[in-house]
């Protein structure tokens, strides 16, 4: 039982740290896979397997090394030079998107709930730091609720989609690829690179504090697997309004549309979840490596950066985030062919 609740503790953490709101309003799957036609049923399946193999392995390296923070991985990776200035910018990398998801839970509630901005933010700042302060429980007991909420989710609305036709008979799955050869297998590539390295700030002391190396390894599996088929269920899902759904900001809100109030409403809670669990995960992320960095109590430091993400997020970050996120995405990359490159240790 213990081996069990740990592996699923894994599983679900794992996707809530990778999923977050670019997912649920759809518009990474549509960036990176459904504008692709019909290949991108392959593309998802190399995205799936790279969350299983590279996931896990994450974790293990973690747990082999005691990490404390994703710092002493990059450092594994690196050496401590270079790992120490990657870590600096990921430090910046985490606290922008946390400033972003910040504002973006006060847009919610003004745009969504019909009520002000600072009580959106105010309500995520007090739940983060009740979350944050629990430490790697807390962020496993979020998305202990969270995950399984947004399959069961997925699941309806995959279900309501594609009730009254055939799997296949949509056009867009049968869509040739509009774009150059290679392009969309790159796609998967950039995907997992990016979400991977964000995802070690929970990933490593995920890793660190399981014990059983077997639950690493089927929360992995399990949590990779899961990744996939979220995917999959949300690519079939904007298929079958493709080409229309390119239009959107929101795609998975034209999905959902007529489904139903109760439908709508669980959209709206959803999308502030995974809102809620990238910023934790990100405030969680850099708290472990300021504390590594300062002679202060995490619960001072966690308190510090929640006030900073409140004063910042009245200020606009869109050209900090357009410089940002390129650059980022490139670093990513060099960090995912480390990864792949790094033995892990025998056993």
């Amino acid at each position: 039982m213990k081996r069990t609740a740990a592996t699923l503790q894994v599983a679900f953490t794992y996707i809530g740290t990778v999923v977050g709101a670019g997912f649920a309003t759809g518009q990474e799957i549509l960036q990176f896979f459904t504008q692709y036609g019909s290949i991108a049923l392959f593309t998802i399946v190399v995205a799936t397997a790279l969350f299983i193999v590279l996931g896990t392995k994450i974790m293990l390296l973690a747990q082999d090394i005691g990490a404390k923070s994703y710092e002493d991985l990059n450092k594994l990776l690196f050496g401590p030079r270079f790992g120490e200035w990657f870590s600096l910018f990921m430090l910046v990398e985490l606290f922008s998107v946390a400033i972003v998801m910040l504002a973006g839970a006060g847009s919610v509630f003004r745009e969504q709930l019909g009520q002000p901005f600072l009580l959106g933010i105010t309500v995520t700042l007090l739940l983060g730091f009740f979350v944050i302060s629990r430490g790697m429980r807390g962020i496993m007991a979020v998305n202990s609720v969270v995950v399984p909420l947004m399959l069961v989710f997925s699941a309806v609305v995959f279900y309501q989609t594609t009730r009254s036709a055939d799997f296949l008979a949509f056009d867009w799955l049968r869509q040739d690829d509009p774009y150059p050869p290679g392009r969309a297998w790159i796609a998967p590539l950039l995907y997992a690179a990016f979400n991977l390295a964000s995802a070690q700030a929970v990933l490593v002391p995920l890793g660190a504090s399981i014990r059983d190396r077997t639950a690493i390894r089927l929360g992995g599996l399990l949590g990779g697997i899961g990744l996939g088929a979220l995917l999959l269920i949300g690519h079939v899902s904007l298929s079958v309004h493709a080409p229309v759904i390119f239009k959107y900001e929101i795609p998975m809100g034209l999905v959902v549309a007529g489904m139903g109030t109760v439908i709508h409403l669980l959209y709206l809670l959803l999308i502030y979840a995974e809102i809620f669990t990238t910023f934790i995960a990100n405030v969680f992320g850099l708290s472990l490596q300021l504390e590594q960095r300062l002679r202060l109590k995490r619960q001072t430091i966690v308190i510090g950066a929640l006030l900073l993400c409140f004063a910042v997020s009245f200020v606009g970050f869109k050209a900090l985030l357009s410089t940002l996120y390129p650059l980022f995405g490139a670093l990513s990359l060099v960090w995912f062919a480390m990864i792949v490159a790094r033995r892990s240790f025998p056993r």
